[in-house]
């Protein structure tokens, strides 16, 4: 291989995607850190850039030198002047890394140091990304494109919709995930959209085409090398028609109801355009087909690695990434030899199996949103399930969700509606529709009902009509017992779970499991070759298979299970945790297994463990993976609340759970006896109590005193959490809980007002612990600590209240026998420390602590976990402390671009998909550079708006001053305004909305306000002021929404107007790091 490489370049940059957003997630982990791999495989020196310290590909191993540095031009000037690469890769970071590369361009930053751009072409972007470009290279290669004009104005938009007649799409350039587009079916609408596109867009230019809705759905994954040869790896099938975003539809691969015929045809076309815009590499070509007439439309490409890549890899086999990044160092086809196919010039993707996609949303996090599919990307995390039939396929990728369903039927309360009452859910596509079409078949709907509603495909509603059918057999006949062995079988090669079945026949599922097992009828796995090696696989089961083809060996092994989809609160650091405990395992000599189900994340990279199954975690399959390879130990702790949630009950069938173990998981979960444990400590928590109803809950507040907290018991990323403040909101809150019963009641703390919140991670080995790092929150207490933003070391917590917090957390480490991780968060109130969880299991801090400290917590944790199998010295007690010269801030990342409707506002629910990190030498200059990487720069200089609730008006004066003597001018509503002017301070008077014009709205819309400063007024008033936070997100305008962040803000401020921001590696930030 080394034979083919170029020798023209020496050193080449990599840029990521950045922090994951919906419409790009860690996929691009996926993609960067196969490219690393690829690009070390043969000799080259890496230097990568990202923002996103999540991720696998930004630790200090994996490039030659990495900058955890913000994703923009002047960013990227900097460290291509420092590092002068030969090259630049820039089809690995997503929409982001390919719209930097043509900036940089155009820009001439390439041109000035000299950078050749591998992979694909600067032009090939534009004609790829360009609207216009795209359309005048698909005519001039007679291939068809929905008709369409550009425009660059609400009235020409007009006039073109005019022409093509209504519904239209619209579609602004150069933006991902379908933002700022969509479908529109009338002139108001169409202003709207295109008002908001036109500002989406970077180039300012949206097109208007033709709607499509309801066509097929076609996409193929096309890899080309440099001598031109092509092939597909993969015919990727959308069982949802054109109309919802690929991001959000139901897949399949291969294709199921498109004929050979056409799928020659698709790939005739896919060849011809991929030639043309000439991408070495993986390339993503979307069709649209008509169904009625044979119509088929190229809808777009996108000439890097995607979402549908990392898919139609891990579907495959075929790493697209890896062998992309091979490609585009002079690589050809034919030089990459594979154990199935002899060269990956030969390959063809094999059918013996069915895949599908399902996604998974997060409606329920997002207040007001509305659950309705579009054109526009909703999904936070998808799932990929093998089976030998779609059925079986199917049913698996249902229980991969971990939405609390095993099965299709009895969702929600849809069961209770009728068949009227469901066919009217079905006019807009949902996130609840394969659900709502399974109960409305049940109630005797016909396939024809169902597919004039939805456009599905016939085959797809037969196939669950059947599904339906047999499970009203079965309860027909084996209520309140288990199947016969026949019956069961064909239930189970038909993908109906043990715990479904239980459900549905009133039986438990171990009763279900030990005739299962006495009948013989069980699991078996078949492997997926990986292309381009000898003869790697990974697994996946499959009740059809007679022999079990996953050979196992006798070396001492470890489980490692995995995180399951992503979703808010639970996203790529527990999968960066998985990874290093595999690296770690291995490097002990274990042989590593992962059990995971999400195709976007590097755990499922086959080279990541030694084995792969490819599989729900359920306690079903985890369980037959177990008795299968006969591991020392499961190490539950690293993926989230996922494996946790099967922790008890594996442990009861005799699975050995490595580490801390379950009942104390379960222990700091249980709110009564954690308390215990802390007041045995004499460590202090804010006062508290349990309701069940309405009466209890206000009784307690009383006693407590206001404002209180309340969420309900056992969650993640604390869903149905609120600050309440009086009765009136209590009752109301009480009155919405749903699922309240007396062993799940609702909790009530003491609210902590005005205090300083921070964490601590710890690695505890049971006898002691050590806490590399205490963040200091920057938001307050009250705001979710995956939302708030931080700062590594602490800047305003006292030395005093420091070693308190070492001893609590050491202490409560060792009460507790956590062996491994363990995040613990507290507040201070008046100097006083209070505990408000202990969380015995890797958090989402994990990454963010290794990286700005310095310290594999993973691997340290590993080698705790796994002591009494190696009988190995724990490494706690050689641990030391650091000194640093550095700071690193973390910011989170919110997705509410994509739901324009809801109150951009941060409380105790998590509702960031991302986050990013800033490291400069002070707090402010790593503020100013975190809110940079999330891409919104803070202005150095114009107005501010200000409009405080009137808590927060004690903190006015110093806030109003900072900005004052930063060079603002201050703009203020309201009392804001009379309690500044009585003070002393400048400032202009505004109106708010309903106070006649010009208002507020008016001020944001022409352009004249740069920084709004905005605490939303409590429950009562928080939709009165909801539009200001709503409008600057509009725009894009930096907004705060608390006192603390506004400080902050003041800091960057001042920190990027007194000096020039640098950047550094991470790499040289660690060398400067000393022992105390």
């Amino acid at each position: 291989m080394g034979m083919k490489k170029r020798e023209d370049i020496n050193k080449i940059l990599i840029i990521g995607s950045g922090p994951i957003i919906i419409g790009q997630a860690c996929e691009f982990d996926y993609s960067g850190t196969q490219a690393c791999k690829a690009l070390k495989k043969l000799g080259y020196e890496i230097v990568l850039v990202n923002s996103n310290p999540a991720t696998i590909m930004t630790d200090p191993g994996m490039a030659d030198v990495t900058y955890i540095e913000p994703l923009n031009v002047d960013r990227l000037t900097q460290i291509i002047e420092k590092e002068r690469p030969d090259a630049l890769l820039p089809n690995l970071g997503g929409q982001s890394g390919l719209n930097l590369c043509s900036e940089l361009a155009k820009n001439g930053v390439l041109d000035k140091y000299n950078v050749k751009v591998i992979g694909v072409q600067v032009d090939a972007i534009e004609r790829g990304e360009d609207r216009i470009e795209f359309k005048k290279t698909m005519n001039s290669l007679g291939i068809e494109v929905p008709r369409s004009e550009v425009a660059y104005s609400v009235d020409e938009a007009i006039a073109i919709a005019n022409e093509l007649g209504y519904p239209v799409v619209i579609r602004p350039a150069y933006t991902m995930g379908g933002a700022g587009g969509g479908l529109v079916y009338n002139i108001d609408e169409l202003k709207t959209v295109v008002a908001r596109g036109l500002a989406a867009s970077l180039v300012g230019q949206v097109l208007v085409e033709e709607s499509v809705m309801g066509w097929e759905e076609l996409e193929l994954e096309v890899v080309r090398d440099a001598s031109g040869k092509m092939i597909t790896v993969c015919f990727i099938e959308n069982i949802d028609p054109i109309g919802v975003h690929t991001g959000d539809s139901f897949c399949c691969a291969p294709m199921l109801t498109i004929s050979e015929d056409v799928q020659k045809e698709l790939q005739r076309q896919a060849y011809r355009i991929v030639d043309a815009i000439q991408v070495i590499g993986g390339t993503n070509v979307q069709f649209a087909r008509n169904p009625k007439n044979g119509r088929i439309v190229v809808i777009e490409i996108n000439p890097r690695t995607s979402r549908s890549s990392a898919l139609a890899s891990k579907a495959t086999g075929f790493p697209i990434a890896y062998v992309s990044s091979l490609l585009a160092c002079g690589l050809n086809l034919e030089d990459i030899p594979c154990g199935k196919h002899g060269t990956l010039d030969k390959y063809v993707p094999e059918c013996d199996y069915i895949v599908i996609k399902f996604a998974r949303w997060a409606f329920e996090k997002f207040k007001g949103s509305e659950d309705k599919l579009g054109t526009q990307m909703k999904a936070v995390g998808e799932v990929m399930s093998i089976g030998k039939t779609y059925k079986e396929a199917f049913q698996k990728a249902i229980r991969s969700l971990e939405i609390g369903r095993y099965g299709l039927g009895y969702a929600r309360d849809f069961a209770s509606k009728s068949k009227e009452e469901l066919l009217n859910m079905l006019h807009i596509p949902t996130s609840e529709r394969q659900f709502i079409m399974y109960e409305a078949l049940r109630k005797g709907a016909t396939v024809e009902e169902l597919h004039a509603l939805t456009h599905i495909k016939h085959y797809f509603i037969e196939q669950m009509k059947e599904l339906v059918e047999e499970e009203e057999a079965l309860k027909a006949s084996f209520m309140g017992r288990v199947p016969d062995t026949d019956a069961l079988r064909r239930a189970k090669q038909n993908g109906f779970s043990d715990k479904y079945l239980s459900q549905l026949l009133s039986v438990s599922e171990e009763a279900i499991r030990e005739s299962r097992y006495k009948a013989g009828i069980k699991q078996a796995w078949d492997g997926i070759h990986v292309s381009g090696t000898e003869n790697a696989k990974y697994y996946y089961s499959s009740y059809h298979i007679r022999e079990d083809k996953s050979p196992c060996s006798n070396k001492p092994k470890v489980m490692i299970l995995g995180g399951g989809p992503n979703r808010i609160g639970q996203g790529i650091e527990f999968d960066y945790c998985c990874v290093h405990a595999a690296f770690a395992l291995k490097e002990m000599g274990f042989e590593t297994i992962i059990v995971n189900c999400n195709p976007e994340t590097v755990s499922t990279d086959y080279d990541t463990s030694d084995k792969l199954y490819f599989e729900p975690l359920t306690l079903e399959d985890v369980l037959s993976i177990y008795e299968k390879e006969k591991p020392l130990g499961v190490i539950a702790q690293f993926g989230g609340q996922t494996p946790l949630n099967l922790a008890a009950e594996l442990k009861k069938y005799g699975v050995n759970i490595l580490g801390t173990s379950p009942e104390t998981i379960d222990l700091a979960e249980d709110r009564d006896r954690f308390r215990q444990i802390m007041e045995e400590l004499n460590i202090p928590m804010p006062e508290s109590g349990m309701a069940v109803n309405v009466e209890e809950a206000l009784a307690i507040a009383r006693k407590i005193g206001y404002p209180v907290m309340v969420r309900p018991s056992y969650v993640l990323g604390g869903r149905g959490m609120e600050i309440v403040h009086d009765d009136e909101s209590m009752e109301i809150y009480m009155k919405a809980a749903v699922g309240v019963t007396p062993d799940r009641p609702i909790l009530i703390d003491r609210f902590l007002n005005h205090a300083l919140e921070c964490e601590a991670d710890a690695i505890s080995d049971g006898v002691d612990a050590f806490v590399p790092a205490v963040m200091e929150h920057i938001e307050l207490a009250g705001i979710h600590s995956g939302d708030s933003a931080c700062v590594i070391p602490s800047l305003h917590i006292s030395p005093e209240n420091l070693q308190t917090i070492r001893d609590y957390t050491i202490k409560i480490a060792k009460a507790m026998k956590v062996c491994g991780l363990m995040n613990i968060q507290y507040a201070i109130e008046n100097g006083k420390v209070f505990v408000l969880e202990a969380n015995p299991r890797a958090s989402r801090t994990v990454p963010l602590v290794s990286k700005v400290c310095n310290i594999q917590m993973v691997k340290l944790a590993t080698q705790i976990i796994t002591a009494s199998l190696t009988g190995k010295a724990s490494p706690v007690p050689e641990l030391k402390e650091s000194r640093y010269s550095h700071y690193g801030v973390k910011e989170a990342v919110f997705p509410f671009n994509m739901f324009p409707e809801v109150d951009p506002v941060l409380g105790p629910e998590m509702r960031s998909t991302g986050e990013v990190l800033g490291l400069a030498g002070s707090f402010g200059e790593a503020f100013y550079k975190a809110q940079e990487a999330t891409k919104t720069k803070l202005p150095l200089s114009g107005t501010v708006l200000i409009s405080v609730n009137d808590r927060d008006k004690a903190e006015l004066v110093e806030v109003a001053n900072g900005f004052i003597k930063c060079g603002f001018k201050i703009i203020a509503t309201g009392g804001t305004y009379d309690r500044l002017i009585a003070s002393g301070i400048q400032a202009e008077r505004v109106n708010k909305l309903y106070q006649g014009r010009p208002n507020i709205l008016d001020l944001i819309a022409n352009g004249q306000i740069n920084i709004i400063l905005n605490t939303p007024i409590d429950k009562k008033g928080a939709q009165d002021d909801s539009y200001i936070r709503k409008a600057a997100i509009k725009s894009g305008i930096c907004y705060v929404t608390t006192m603390a962040a506004a400080k902050a803000t003041i800091e960057g401020i001042k920190a990027a107007k007194s000096n020039t921001i640098e950047v550094k590696s991470l790499q040289q930030f660690h060398k400067e790091i000393s022992f105390i």
